[in-house]
């Protein structure tokens, strides 16, 4: 990972004030680092490795995807700091990579919005199969043309998501666990047989849309896509909810997810 610490107090301080249960101190003991990609206004993109000598497995966890869905990057900042001391019992070795706030601009817009600054739902800007027929369909008479949910202009139009697009050709996920709200439910795209439950979150699989992570990832990629739709965007689950989450992931991955070298 390329960039500087985040340990900047100005920047903790900002991402604190957005970001319910977070904290500037938790911010800065986070160390994060750029990523080396800014956001469409120029925002840092940060993120963070936990790596193990004997990492056998690599997982990726994303939240801020949409910026309006602030818990969704305080859940990453809780499970970066549960991550450091991984279970004792756990047959995995994890290399994690976190990026709390995909998309920046979102999260800092006023109000916050579920778009990046060029408007575009960087979850339907992913290049699924017929994306330049599917997206548009989709968007035009299943959304009314929502603006929330526009696809873009074309696939990876938009620097937050050709990172991600980028990052899953080099860094090769085995997992990649994206953090949403507010549906309360939990979904899952891809091979391997689903967590039936996350904590409180139960299996309600809600379909595929074009462009979306899921439909990139799990389907068309192959690489299984859990995700988490929390009760609420702005309210983050308390501690022992997000702990048995985390735990619950963990026994998931050691049933489903083969050690890789």
């Amino acid at each position: 990972m390329a960039g500087s610490h985040a340990t900047n107090s100005k920047i903790c301080i900002d991402y604190a004030s957005r970001i319910p249960s977070v904290t500037a101190s938790m911010c800065e003991a986070a160390e994060l680092k750029s990523l080396g990609v800014r956001s469409v206004q120029g925002r840092v993109i940060w993120g963070r490795d936990l790596q193990p000598d004997d990492a056998n497995l690599r997982v990726l966890v994303v939240g801020g995807i949409h910026g309006d869905e602030m818990s969704s990057v305080s859940l990453a900042y809780h499970w970066m700091a549960l991550a450091e001391k991984p279970p004792a019992d756990s047959p995995l070795s994890i290399h994690w990579r976190f990026i709390p706030s995909l998309n920046p601009d979102g999260l800092f817009a006023r109000p916050s919005k579920r778009t990046n600054a060029n408007g575009v739902d960087l979850n339907r800007n992913f290049p699924t199969p017929n994306w330049a027929r599917d997206a548009k369909q989709y968007w035009e008479k299943r959304t009314k043309r929502d603006p929330r949910r526009w696809p873009g202009n074309k696939p990876l139009s938009e620097p937050e998501s050709k990172y991600l697009h980028d990052l899953m050709e080099s860094f090769k996920p085995n997992l990649i666990v994206s953090i949403h709200a507010p549906y309360g439910v939990l979904d899952f795209d891809g091979p391997s047989v689903p967590p039936s439950k996350l904590g409180r979150l139960y299996l309600d699989q809600v379909g595929i849309f074009p462009g979306s992570l899921g439909n990139y990832g799990g389907i068309h990629k192959g690489v299984p896509v859990v995700t988490i739709e929390l009760p609420s965007a702005s309210v983050v689950p308390q501690s022992a909810e997000v702990r048995q989450m985390w735990m619950d992931l963990h026994r998931w991955m050691a049933e489903r997810l083969k050690p890789v070298k």
